[in-house]
């Protein structure tokens, strides 16, 4: 199933549809969006068919000055099998050549009364958030002191317990179990819960909670920006664990790399609280302040004290 449909922006953006009616449910299948003021002109070498069109003031004042001929030609080649959908924004009125060319060929002409920088600015940030790679992982995702913490785990290591442990202290549940994750850009990650379940944990010999219920609605958020992974294992003896924190860690997720931190779990260990100062440590470092390296540079001094004595 395609993510976006025509009919999506037409209900999003509440636009007026003007033609096309028929190609209402074609694909939109990228964010890119054109403005097509060369093909205007009568260069369609390289015309983006694919995408959405916008006609804005330039574009249609420019078309004004066309004869008759040119202008019923150049709506016809604007006009495709495979063009989501004409966009005529500022409420201009759409020109009669481009309401046949799209009736034939079923492209649904659309108008708002936006002006089309600003609504180019809408449409493009919506197409490139629904468009997004996304994913599914098996976790809990916490918003700590405005840290996204992304909390991994095999199941039955305390993930949940950790994250209603998390809730009571005052932080906010994103995801419990599925933490859906699209990449939005770069190097940003945003994870949201799958519909059926949010603002839903479950607790081993509880069953399913209502955090929002239980603890209001300051406890729980929509969506969060991960940059936090924090993996939850079962404390293994024969294994070194980092003692320092020199050494980052790095996960990929999609095509964005997190810092990752591994967290032994054994009796006696508040999870909770170590999340808490893991999330505090991260804001710290990316402040600049590094409580490892000023740690090691002070050892190295001592060192260097000692031998020239």
């Amino acid at each position: 199933m395609p993510k976006v449909r025509t009919k999506d922006i037409l209900e999003k953006f509440n636009l007026e549809l003007i033609s096309g009616e028929e190609g209402i449910n074609r694909p939109i299948t990228m964010s890119d969006i054109s403005r097509p003021g060369i093909e205007m002109a009568g260069y369609f070498e390289y015309y983006p068919a694919e995408r959405v069109q916008l006609l804005g003031k330039t574009e249609l004042s420019f078309y004004s000055g066309l004869s008759s001929r040119d202008k019923a030609s150049r709506m016809e080649r604007l006009c495709t099998d495979i063009t989501p959908g004409i966009i005529v924004t500022r409420g201009l009125e759409v020109p009669l050549e481009l309401i046949e060319a799209s009736e034939r060929e079923a492209v649904p002409v659309l108008r708002t009364n936006m002006k089309t920088t600003r609504f180019f600015s809408r449409l493009t940030n919506y197409l490139e958030s629904m468009l997004a790679p996304t994913t599914a992982v098996h976790g809990v995702l916490v918003d700590v002191y405005g840290i996204g913490v992304l909390i991994t785990g095999k199941s039955g290591v305390g993930k949940s317990e950790t994250a209603l442990e998390l809730v009571k202290r005052g932080h906010r549940l994103v995801a419990d179990d599925c933490v859906e994750i699209r990449q939005e850009d770069q190097d940003t990650l945003v994870g949201t819960s799958p519909e059926l379940i949010e603002h839903l944990l479950e607790i081993r010999g509880l069953g399913i909670i209502n955090v929002m219920t239980l603890f209001g609605a300051g406890a729980v958020r929509s969506n969060k920006r991960i940059t936090l992974v924090i993996n939850l294992e079962l404390w293994d003896p024969k294994k070194q664990y980092d003692r320092l924190g020199l050494d980052e860690e790095k996960v990929k997720i999609i095509d964005t790399e997190v810092t990752k931190l591994t967290v032994p779990v054994r009796p006696g260990r508040n999870l909770a609280v170590i999340i808490e100062v893991a999330a505090m440590n991260y804001r710290l470092k990316r402040m600049g302040v590094n409580a490892a390296q000023q740690f090691t540079a002070r050892l190295s001094d001592v060192i260097e004290d000692a031998e020239q004595d």
